[in-house]
């Protein structure tokens, strides 16, 4: 950990994930762009250095617990590890804010890590404090505790602990501006469509290798399928009829969930399928993903970047949070139904998938400044802000 007294900033960003770092990336270039400084705080819940030098953003200024070797520190989601790591966590954040006084604690999603910033940074462990909390990619619920498991949770809880919402599209800033009409919220967007606007440009200019032909995506790692039997059988049983060439990018967690339950073997029977480790570079996915057929997947911020570049995508879920995603008429939600989603994937195998025009709910680019010209706003001048809010809050 730096010297937490070594500067001043009115900004604090939590992050501790691959996935948060990808959305707060672009913040992070307009926060730099504009000559704001702010703390980095990483959590050490995924390995994230690396990718700090490729997306050319700083690396963390306080580490909290030493980043992992592997893809992330936490075997489970919901176990004794993960519920003791999280416990102390909270008490660093609120030990790392308290020091650094700043104006903001941003923290972004639905993770572990962001439960930690909320109650970390909120007024039941620091009464009377004069940050005020802030949860980007707000207001995203799909109606179960269990679906998605425990994101639906985590987000809950960044809920109650914020004071500031910048909710990701017009549905959802009602939905919050209805429930919390004593907080503020902001209709920004989501800073996904800005982190895969400019990773697709940085791409092309990395010259990556073009797959020969027309392909799918495959992409899953939800808990929920991974720790049931019975989902992942279904889940097979749909991805073995794939008759497209098919890559599949394998989390560690999701070959360990096949083999655990005899299936790799199943897939590994489908010669149209090519399954590989992650890609080391995000770019490199999204050059993938945006020339692909299709995509199907059980992912979250997926089905936002799939949007971006009008890919139909198959949602290997019972239930989403981006409901936004499927009035576009480019998104299925399979609810695991065999038949029905086999159906589909024969569709567009075919191409027989109309994609519509369509205003992506989440935002267009630009979500990141509209994001940063609120904190400079309180940070330089309070009547920016006031005319900010009053634009944006509608």
């Amino acid at each position: 950990m730096v010297n937490l007294m070594n500067k001043n900033s009115g900004i604090a960003i939590v992050i501790g994930t691959k996935a948060e770092l990808i959305k707060c990336m672009p913040i992070m270039r307009e926060l730099n762009k504009r000559n704001l400084d702010y703390w980095f705080i990483h959590t050490g819940q995924h390995p994230l250095s690396e990718m700090c030098k490729y997306f050319g953003v700083k690396e963390p200024d306080v580490i909290l617990t030493k980043e992992p070797d592997i893809e992330t520190k936490l075997k489970s989601k919901v176990d004794k590890n993960s519920i003791k790591w999280s416990w102390d966590i909270i008490w660093k954040i609120r030990k790392a804010v308290r020091t650094i006084k700043p104006e903001f604690v941003i923290n972004h999603s639905d993770t572990i890590s962001t439960v930690a910033a909320s109650i970390g940074s909120s007024k039941i462990l620091n009464p009377g404090k004069k940050w005020k909390s802030v949860h980007l990619e707000a207001g995203l619920r799909s109606g179960s505790f269990f679906e998605p498991f425990p994101e639906e949770i985590s987000r809950r809880i960044a809920e109650i602990c914020s004071d500031v919402f910048f909710a990701v599209s017009k549905k959802r800033y009602n939905f919050l501006k209805k429930r919390h009409p004593e907080k503020i919220v902001v209709h920004t967007g989501n800073s996904m469509i800005d982190a895969t606007l400019e990773m697709i440009k940085e791409a092309k200019k990395m010259k990556f290798k073009k797959e020969r032909g027309e392909y799918a995506i495959v992409n899953m790692h939800r808990y929920e399928n991974l720790r049931s039997r019975e989902r992942m059988k279904k889940i097979v049983n749909i991805l073995k009829r794939l008759k497209i060439k098919t890559i599949w990018t394998l989390h560690h967690n999701t070959e360990k969930s096949l083999k655990r339950f005899g299936l790799f073997g199943e897939i590994k029977k489908n010669l149209n399928i090519k399954m590989m480790p992650l890609l080391p570079y995000y770019q490199e996915f999204l050059f993938k993903l945006s020339t692909a057929k299709f995509v199907i997947t059980d992912g979250g911020g997926i089905q936002e970047e799939c949007l971006v570049f009008k890919r139909p995508c198959i949602i290997l879920r019972k239930r989403t949070e981006r409901e936004e995603g499927l009035d576009t008429g480019l998104q299925f939600l399979s609810k695991l139904d065999v038949k029905k989603t086999i159906e589909v994937i024969r569709k567009m195998e075919r191409g027989k998938i109309n994609i519509k025009d369509y205003k992506n709910p989440y935002g267009e680019a630009g979500v990141s400044k509209k994001m940063v010209d609120f904190f400079e706003g309180f940070y330089k001048n309070q009547e920016t802000s006031k005319k900010f809010l009053k634009i944006n809050q509608h």
